[in-house]
């Protein structure tokens, strides 16, 4: 299969959230810096393009400008081992942005968010719809996921 690689459009911000990005997250790190030239649509000298890693996973964010923002239509989902994970990833993401729904938040730059457990299957099983609901009602009045308060409503149900 061919690499897939996230590509994110900022106005004038990609170094800034590249370099806020991997401060947040372990094994993460900038691999490279271009810049606009002679010629091009911004200003010669400004940063064009930031590749850089998340916990090794690629990533490249453009200056290209204002014409585009980031919508919920697109999502980076955040899998965490437990409640702690989430708080620090909600914290940290959530800082300058909004907190939005079940789980999602908007950051600084606009880039939606969904911080989950990594087994947040196990809140809805197939064979147990009782279980499911009781599971998905609760997370639907949440901000911020609440593992202990899915996992009482998921055992009461």
């Amino acid at each position: 299969m061919p690499k897939i690689t996230p590509f994110l459009w900022f106005d004038t911000e990609a170094e800034e959230a590249a370099r806020y990005y991997t401060a947040i997250f372990p094994n993460s790190k900038i691999t490279e810096i271009t810049h606009y030239g002679e010629g091009g649509p911004r200003p010669k000298g400004m940063v064009m393009t930031v590749v850089f890693e998340l916990d090794g996973k690629p990533f490249v964010a453009l200056n290209g400008g204002p014409q585009y923002s980031f919508t919920n239509a697109v999502s980076l989902l955040v899998d965490c081992a437990d409640q702690k994970e989430i708080d620090y990833y909600w914290e940290k993401l959530t800082a300058g942005g909004k907190e939005i729904a079940c789980g999602w938040l908007s950051d600084k730059y606009g880039l939606p968010w969904q911080i989950a457990p990594k087994d947040f299957g196990r809140f809805f099983p197939k064979d147990n719809p009782a279980k499911a609901n009781a599971a998905m009602q609760a997370m639907m009045g949440m901000v911020k996921i609440d593992l202990a308060a899915m996992q009482k409503a998921f055992d009461e149900a």
